[in-house]
């Protein structure tokens, strides 16, 4: 069931918003397509554990969001212009929820965490939203994070030394217990957000046992 779920939710959202294809990857990474299938048909788990730290110097793990939905975005605070454009999207779908907000949790997980300090988060994600936490942490525990959401990543060196990361893109959506319910495509609007997360706000927490 559950499956069937996830595989509808991100159909609906494909055939208004078409998936961004990522940049090539590490070759010993799966592709893009293999990435897709997994996401698609849930034939793997998608989350799992991690031990970050927020923009406030925190320690965090997957287990002080429970109760809630989760959007968890990975990206870099570099990013030219997908990143901070679904950030909005993301800060846009919790304005039009008012009240119901609250049931929400969003976590923008940097990519780069070698120039994405603490100090740096913590100027960056209040330009979205009060509700956004920011997490990094060493290079091992964004790369255990990262492929435990199937998400391709890759740091890159241009000629003139800048830096970029090549990434997918995509917002995941989480029930209140951890367990993945499907994504969103880069680009998708609040609005359409909205459609998949509002039915998903009155499912009562599964009890512990």
């Amino acid at each position: 069931m559950r499956r069937s779920k996830a595989a509808a939710l991100v159909l609906s959202l494909l055939a208004s918003h078409p998936m961004v294809p990522a940049k090539a990857a590490e070759p010993a990474r799966r592709s893009a397509a293999e990435l897709m299938d997994v996401l698609m048909w849930n034939r793997e788990p998608v989350g799992g554990p991690f031990t970050l730290v927020d923009h406030e110097g925190r320690k965090r793990s997957e287990t002080d969001f429970r109760g809630k939905l989760l959007l968890v975005y990975f990206g870099y605070t570099s990013c030219p212009d997908i990143c901070p454009t679904d950030l909005m999207e993301i800060a846009r779908a919790l304005t039009l929820l008012g009240a119901e907000a609250d049931s929400v949790q969003p976590l923008f997980v940097t990519l780069d965490p070698e120039r994405d300090t603490v100090a740096h988060l913590a100027e960056y994600v209040p330009n979205f939203s009060p509700r956004l936490v920011g997490l990094t942490g060493d290079s091992a525990s964004i790369r255990q994070a990262a492929d435990a959401y199937r998400v391709f990543f890759e740091r890159v060196v241009g000629a003139n030394g800048e830096i970029t990361i090549d990434h997918s893109a995509f917002i995941y959506l989480m029930d209140r217990s951890g367990t993945y319910l499907g994504f969103f495509p880069p680009g998708t609007s609040a609005e359409r957000m909205l459609t998949i997360i509002r039915p998903h706000l009155w499912d009562m927490p599964v009890p512990p046992g």
